[in-house]
């Protein structure tokens, strides 16, 4: 498992709470996408359910259980059985919160205790966050939720409510580039800045070679792009058939590089377009899962969002 610098507070606080009397039974692990909070939740719940005397499994362990994206219909769930690849939905769903629920109505195999893990609660579909929230205002002793939320602002108020937060910082560049070496993997200054922090956006820098895409949204962000070449050779780099783990890499490396611009932008009017073109960036990651977009048309709407954080041809002035 990787080894994350920026953990040391989070495991602080929950171990404190692991010895104290009284173990809080919802737990919210809020962060960035790739600050190392699913692997923070999967060594958490391991602690949690371990018993003094009692051998615990290397593999699968029996009492923590995980819910993420599971097969995308009745087909994919035929060929997830038959062992073949299979695609995955694009949320988590109410029938795998109500099969979690039935398990809840037994004990725990090894311990008194069990975990449930969800990843990430930011997409529970409506019915499932609320089926879910039945759960955390009555859970059953010894059951205990950790929530990976990348975004805890699309949770119900009434979910985040009932967790106790533990917040995952962002690594900084120093870090990244140690984790990088640790890996393997070449410490590319690009890669460094594009990621924002983000241990998992800069992997995904290296694997999907996103380097000339980084260069192509750099231009975008400081020209008007008036012939609409350089939103062209984006879609071409994307793809025309991205599948959504491309988009969403992409769409990773634009809010990074849109923030670190705004940061060191020296002009009001200039921040001010960098930040409000961050903020629609991010509102269209959170929709692209699950909104029906145009698989051509949607690289042309992520360099339609850069290009107005370009800086206007004419100066502002009053």
């Amino acid at each position: 498992m990787t080894r994350w610098p920026n953990h040391a507070e989070p495991w602080r606080q929950w171990r404190d709470a692991l010895g104290g009397e009284r173990m809080h039974h919802g737990w919210l692990l809020s962060g960035k996408a790739g600050v190392g909070k699913r692997d923070f939740a999967l060594a958490a719940a391991r602690e949690l359910v371990a018993e003094p005397g009692v051998p615990q499994p290397q593999g699968d362990h029996p009492d923590i259980l995980t819910l993420t994206y599971g097969p995308k219909d009745d087909k994919a769930e035929k060929a997830q059985a038959d062992g073949k690849s299979f695609e995955l939905a694009r949320s988590i769903r109410i029938k795998q919160i109500r099969a979690m629920q039935r398990r809840l109505s037994t004990r725990p195999t090894l311990g008194a205790r069990r975990a449930i893990i969800i990843d990430p609660a930011d997409d529970l579909e409506k019915s499932a966050a609320n089926a879910l929230l039945k759960s955390l205002e009555e859970p059953p002793v010894g059951t205990f939720f950790l929530l990976v939320s990348h975004r805890p602002a699309r949770l119900l108020p009434t979910i985040r409510s009932r967790c106790r937060t533990l917040r995952f910082p962002a690594l900084t560049d120093s870090q990244l580039a140690a984790m990088l070496e640790d890996g393997g993997l070449p410490v590319d200054p690009a890669a460094i800045a594009a990621a924002e922090g983000s241990f998992g956006v800069a992997l995904r820098f290296a694997s999907q070679d996103l380097n000339p895409l980084a260069q192509v949204i750099v231009s975008l962000l400081s020209t008007r792009d008036i012939d609409f070449q350089q939103r062209g050779q984006l879609a071409r780099l994307i793809g025309p058939r991205a599948d959504r783990e491309r988009v969403q890499a992409v769409l990773d490396l634009a809010q990074g590089l849109v923030a670190r611009a705004a940061r060191t932008s020296e002009e009001p009017y200039q921040r001010a377009r960098l930040i409000d073109t961050h903020a629609a960036l991010v509102s269209l990651a959170a929709e692209a899962p699950t909104a029906n977009f145009d698989p051509g048309m949607l690289p042309f709407e992520i360099g339609t969002l850069l290009v107005s954080a370009a800086p206007a041809s004419e100066p502002a002035h009053g």
